[in-house]
């Protein structure tokens, strides 16, 4: 008995170093990790597969694979999946956390400073971060048109979603882009069926049962919770619904939650579209994923309960169902992106995020940010520092915030 107790208190202690190692592996990327999904995908590449070889390439690249599959955050769901494979739950929730907090922690800031900074002089900074978003943006459009939009049938795509979100101008249009071009793509996009499939170990050691519960769970919270915030009206519901629902739609990750975010929060008047933009310019310079974004808006917004518990209830709803998906379909992801059919609605959901992208481009970033021909000028000088030039994001989001406030 006492030799079962102490392997059983040996194994407890190991579990526990193994969370705390995790927590403190991703506490330091969340800190230094700049540059957007695509760079931290490479951060996390380097210390996990080549530095300390918690799994290979091919595990790696299948985790990597079933997260751009996903909708929601795919940087951030790479970093729950390598968690979870090394110390379970505790693991997967640790990693989010380490990589989550430090640019939470930095809008959530950002957004009590907002107030101090909207009027007279200051409010050129402010102008200077919608700029810069213009330029980013831009630069996003650009590198997931070259890769999501090769052909004719794709490029199609993505501009008819582009006029349908500009003419129909609703949270209801972004859903109807995306269910429309998945149709479209699993009818005109044909796709071969893949005859590779992963013998990779770490994909294949998830509870089925608990899977199909993770997943059935996600849907009856996608249909109750815009009930229960009708039932209640003027409780946190609606707001929970709200970024619930952008964190289950958002299909590319990281600028693509522009649009839908600003859909949900400026129409009801959650948030200016000042405010919207400028939060959204300052998510730019700090590390970590760029879905941090909603805590800064659950800050500003006028809805209760605002301040930082309103951005870590906006953070945790948004975030929500990426934990739901990603531990769900693992266990049946090997099976799933062998089909046909599946590559083919995916490619097409992947054409209509340029689409919706570029109309954000227009309404409400140019339309709002690009008000004189020096407006135009910073935006381009921006684009050409983000994309000819290599500049770290950061850098220009000060430099930016710099200029317009010394031109104002």
């Amino acid at each position: 008995m006492q030799l079962r107790n102490s392997r059983s208190t040996k194994a407890t202690m190991k579990h526990i170093s193994s969370v705390l190692e995790v927590a403190r592996v991703f506490l330091k990327l969340g800190l230094t990790s700049f540059g957007g999904p695509i760079a931290h995908l490479g951060y996390f590449r380097e210390e996990f597969v080549n530095r300390r070889k918690w799994l290979d390439e091919k595990a790696f690249a299948d985790i990597v694979a079933l997260c751009q599959f996903l909708p929601g955050p795919a940087s951030s769901q790479v970093g729950i999946a390598i968690g979870n494979l090394r110390a379970g739950f505790w693991g997967g929730l640790s990693s989010w956390l380490g990589f989550t907090i430090p640019s939470a922690v930095a809008l959530i800031l950002f957004g009590y400073g907002t107030g101090i900074m909207e009027s007279g002089a200051s409010a050129g900074w402010l102008h200077g971060l919608k700029v810069v978003a213009v330029a980013v943006v831009a630069q996003a459009v650009w590198n997931m048109a070259i890769s999501l939009c090769p052909d004719r049938p794709r490029q199609t795509i993505a501009l008819l979603a582009t006029l349908m979100v500009i003419l129909w101008h609703s949270s209801l249009s972004q859903i109807a882009v995306i269910v429309i071009a998945g149709i479209a793509g699993w009818k005109f996009l044909h796709s071969e069926r893949s005859t590779t499939v992963s013998q990779t170990p770490a994909l294949s050691v998830r509870s089925h049962p608990v899977a199909v519960g993770l997943l059935i769970l996600f849907f009856v919270l996608m249909a109750v919770l815009p009930l229960l915030a009708s039932l209640f009206p003027g409780s946190p519901l609606a707001v929970i619904a709200s970024f619930y629902r952008v964190g289950s739609l958002v299909f590319g990750g990281g600028h693509v939650v522009l649009p839908l975010l600003q859909a949900e929060v400026v129409p009801p008047g959650w948030v200016t579209n000042d405010a919207f933009l400028a939060g959204y310019g300052a998510a730019q310079a700090v590390p970590g994923p760029l879905f941090t974004f909603a805590a800064y808006l659950g800050t500003v917004m006028s809805p209760q309960p605002h301040g930082w518990i309103g951005g870590m209830l906006c953070l945790a709803a948004i975030y929500l169902p990426s934990f739901l998906l990603l531990m769900g379909a693992l266990p049946f992801w090997e099976t799933l992106r062998a089909q046909a059919s599946v590559q083919s609605v995916l490619k097409g959901v992947n054409a209509s995020v340029v689409g919706l992208l570029l109309a954000a481009l227009y309404d409400p970033l140019w339309t709002s940010a690009i008000l004189s021909v020096k407006d135009f000028a910073l935006a381009l000088i921006c684009f050409g520092l983000l994309a000819v030039w290599k500049v770290p994001p950061w850098v220009i989001v000060i430099f930016s915030a710099l200029v317009s406030f010394l031109m104002s």
